[in-house]
């Protein structure tokens, strides 16, 4: 493990790491936060995933996390959302699709299936990794994101509701596979066959049978890619009368920046804290 950084915020440490992944065949880049609880005790995770374009950069420079999370005592990872590197295949005029837009699945078309695993590098092999260098309670972990990540976030909740003990969102993509932002990608990572998608659909999911406790989603009402891109309402129709919990407080003038999610954030890890234990 590369240590990129450390700064000491809130007597804990924020953390900018890489290593060389298996998964995603090049070398990935986290960051961590270990409040200073984590010195004596293991502490729970929370896990946090970032929407298309960014990088762990965003949410650990924008989001405003350190103070509330070394109160609870959280450690909060923070992947990228992509593999990276000269090898990696991308898109340049395309902010949908390759570097920067992984959508949280594992590829199965060429030339995406040689790198872009992250489904597998969030579930499989980064836990692994950190869970030797940071004294965490891995039988308490939480997930949550933004866009892109807040689908990621339901969707590897949904499929692993035993290893997660908590899930929240902002401003979710929750029905990949029909949202004008994603529904191309999906096809050029996982192919025509549209029932190859229902396993990273939050709603197609629900509908086939799986199931996690609750969720919390925060939305933005003055966002700009409500309409097209979001549209929670769908997995509120998806989770009646299934047993799932869903909280969707939909906000007035938010847009789907980070002056929302910081807004919020709080909030959430709050609600991890309390279910984590």
């Amino acid at each position: 493990m590369k240590v990129l950084s450390q700064n000491t915020a809130f007597g804990g440490m924020q953390g900018v790491f890489s290593h060389e992944s298996e998964a995603c065949r090049s070398e990935m880049t986290f960051a961590v936060f270990v409040p200073a609880k984590a010195t004596k005790e293991r502490c729970p995770v929370v896990w946090y995933l970032s929407g298309l374009t960014c990088t762990h950069a965003n949410v650990m420079e924008k989001g405003e996390y350190r103070r509330m999370a070394a109160e609870l005592g959280l450690i909060v990872i923070c992947p990228d959302t992509s593999p990276r590197g000269n090898d990696v295949p991308d898109e340049l005029t395309n902010w949908q699709m390759g570097k920067g837009a992984g959508f949280y699945l594992d590829a199965t078309e060429k030339p995406w299936s040689d790198h872009y695993r992250m489904y597998s590098y969030i579930t499989e092999e980064l836990p692994a990794f950190v869970s030797q260098h940071f004294r965490m309670d891995m039988s308490r972990q939480g997930i949550f994101g933004h866009s892109m990540g807040g689908h990621g976030a339901m969707t590897i909740a949904l499929k692993n509701p035993g290893r997660y003990k908590s899930c929240s969102a902002f401003a979710p993509i929750v029905q990949p596979m029909t949202a004008d932002w994603s529904a191309p990608a999906f096809e050029k990572y996982l192919g025509p066959d549209r029932s190859a998608w229902r396993k990273y659909d939050a709603c197609a999911l629900v509908e086939d049978g799986a199931r996690f406790p609750e969720f919390l989603i925060d939305q933005g009402k003055a966002d700009s890619f409500l309409e097209n891109g979001l549209r929670p309402w769908l997995f509120e129709e998806a989770v009646q009368g299934t047993g799932i919990d869903l909280t969707l407080r939909m906000h007035e003038r938010y847009d789907h920046s980070y002056y929302f999610i910081s807004t919020f954030m709080d909030e959430h890890l709050k609600w991890h804290a309390e279910r984590l234990g």
